[in-house]
């Protein structure tokens, strides 16, 4: 019997895409979600199925799904991975980056749980997997907003791994610190992406999204039993 889907928002590039590669190395079908349907037929995976989906778009998430499923049978993990950060400070940024990061970093999140959530209930197992950040557990100058969005998923994870525990189903987050993406290229202020290339070259360099992408894998593949409530990792120098 083969394994299980799985299913990952954001799945284009950094983090996610990292993560994808590391499942199908493992045996998994895999759902791919992403707005940029090229950048996600070109990571070039096995036994996968790409959908140019907007996450924001409630219900969009589990159309994709539906279709999947037709073809590998039921989602056993989530990955909730779309995700942006747009840095500011609260009196001079544009409050619709306010609005955008908890459209796709909250709203987008819970509507992609709520897609999966009943019918793992149902099964009594699944695992659902939502990246935080360093910034869901700890305040950094200029990030006010993002840090909120994502002390939000920190938050939402660990409310809903209490309420489906008796289930069986997992809910699990993982909290990067600074790494390889291309989230920085959200914030529109020159000065701030300056001061982080800044600091990125104090601390010696950022991690590689595939150290990300073992962390998630490393939760996922513990026994059903085990649920590896959180995990926080950044680079060695980073000191938040």
């Amino acid at each position: 019997m083969g394994k299980p889907l799985v299913a990952i928002t954001g799945a284009s590039s950094g983090i996610g895409a990292a993560v994808a590669r590391r499942f199908a190395e493992a045996g998994h079908p895999l759902l791919l979600m992403a707005r940029r349907i090229e950048r996600l037929e070109a990571v070039g995976l096995p036994s996968t199925l790409c959908e140019q989906i907007d996450v924001t778009v409630r219900g969009s998430v589990r159309a994709a799904i539906d279709r999947a499923e037709e073809e590998y049978g039921p989602v056993d993990c989530l990955v909730n991975n779309a995700g942006t950060m747009m840095l500011g400070r609260i009196e001079t940024q544009d409050p619709l980056e306010w609005e955008r990061m908890f459209e796709l970093n909250v709203l987008a999140l819970m509507n992609a749980m709520a897609a999966v959530l009943g019918p793992m209930r149902d099964r009594g197992s699944g695992t659902i997997i939502n990246m935080s950040s360093t910034s869901g557990r700890t305040t950094f100058p200029n990030h006010a907003g993002y840090t909120g969005t994502k002390f939000a998923v920190t938050g939402i994870t660990e409310n809903v791994r209490e309420e489906v525990a008796g289930d069986g189903v997992r809910v699990i987050s993982i909290c990067p610190g600074a790494t390889s993406t291309e989230i920085m290229n959200h914030t529109t202020s020159a000065e701030l992406r300056q001061d982080y290339a800044a600091w990125r070259d104090e601390i010696g360099g950022v991690m590689d999204p595939d150290a990300v992408a073992r962390a998630v894998l490393f939760a996922y593949q513990q026994p059903p039993s085990v649920c590896v409530r959180e995990i926080v990792l950044a680079p060695t120098r980073q000191v938040r």
